[in-house]
């Protein structure tokens, strides 16, 4: 008759394979989706939540997605969402082909809103690589990233705006800022 300490001992090794097993039968049970199209900065949001650029450096992206049906939107504030549903396999690549019907642009006057590195117009970008979500009043801007360098930025017209930055570098910020015309407004990512 076995002791009960060989009893735990063949119990924890059965619970450790079977989670290994369930790893394992987890990842193989995920595919990707891979977007092409215009605009190549639209936002990818797959099953509602944001994981990146569609293009970065002109080469499409590659993100990780459940099997199955998986409900793909491409966001970018000049343009109409585009939304598809995909089957995505195992371990295969959906792709994704879109062209995002371009909005009426807004009129100026215009100020410009970016994300500096801790100085009102830094010149270091402290933010390379940072694909983190910057949504303004709720809607999807762009990544960190790309509003992050001198010169750059977003374009909006004089008013107030809630932004939230959810950076991958900075975490979590949120700011109520207000806009004027042919001024920048910086959101300092360090230093706050």
């Amino acid at each position: 008759m076995m002791n009960q300490r060989k009893v735990g001992n063949i119990l924890a090794g059965c619970a450790l394979a079977a989670g290994a097993l369930s790893g394992m039968l987890h990842a193989q049970a995920n595919g990707y989706i891979k977007p092409y199209g215009k605009p190549s900065n639209a936002g990818v949001f797959i099953n509602g939540q944001y994981v990146g650029p569609a293009h970065r450096f002109t080469l499409s992206e590659k993100y990780p997605a459940p099997a199955g049906e998986v409900e793909v939107s491409l966001r970018d504030p000049r343009y109409e969402d585009f939304t598809a549903k995909v089957k995505v396999e195992p371990n295969k690549t959906a792709k994704i082909h879109y062209t995002m019907k371009m909005l009426e642009p807004p009129k100026p006057p215009f100020g410009r809103l970016r994300l500096g590195g801790g100085e009102p117009e830094s010149f270091i970008s402290v933010a390379a690589g940072d694909v983190g979500a910057v949504y303004v009043n709720d809607h999807f801007y762009g990544y960190v990233d790309e509003l992050n360098n001198a010169g750059g930025g977003l374009l909006l017209n004089p008013g107030t705006y809630n932004v939230r930055v959810a950076s991958q570098k900075f975490g979590e910020i949120q700011k109520t800022v207000t806009i004027e015309a042919n001024k920048v407004t910086v959101i300092p990512l360090v230093g706050q």
